[in-house]
């Protein structure tokens, strides 16, 4: 799979880390950046390009990386056809949830929050969890898709 990678320099260790991981795993990794450690870095410069990223491409995912990945989180979402989702720890359940009923297909983690093995659980869940199969669910992104397509 097709995975873009963004974080700015609080989520930038927690980044490589998983860039690594899922190059061992196989998938095709995109990193946008940052590409260095800079503490006067801004997450909007690299997780915008990252989401454009993700939107244009329906067959890809992305994972964006902050100290807590609600910045992040919003940041994403604000571009046409993404839907973030935040995990920065707590039940994994949220993170099965986030496919099942809303196709998430960017996950933000918070690395002040989440190490690197628990990083690893977590996205491996996301990955291999389903978009929605129920109408239900697919009805309510059709209205977020109807209501993108207005603006």
């Amino acid at each position: 799979m097709k995975i873009y990678l963004g974080s700015d320099h609080a989520g930038f260790e927690l980044k490589e880390s998983v860039k690594q991981y899922l190059e061992d795993k196989g998938h095709e990794v995109i990193d946008i950046g940052a590409h260095t450690n800079d503490s006067q870095d801004d997450y909007p410069d690299f997780i915008i390009p990252t989401a454009e990223k993700v939107a244009a491409d329906s067959s890809a995912r992305g994972i964006v990386f902050g100290g807590s990945g609600q910045g992040e989180a919003i940041a994403a979402n604000k571009v046409k056809g993404v839907r973030a989702a935040l995990y920065y720890g707590g039940p994994t359940e949220i993170v099965t949830l986030s496919r099942e009923h809303n196709n998430a297909n960017i996950l933000s983690l918070g690395g002040r929050f989440v190490d690197p093995a628990q990083a690893q659980k977590i996205i491996t869940l996301w990955l291999e969890s389903q978009g929605p199969t129920e109408e239900r669910h697919n009805r309510r992104l059709q209205k977020i898709s109807d209501y993108e397509s207005m603006r």
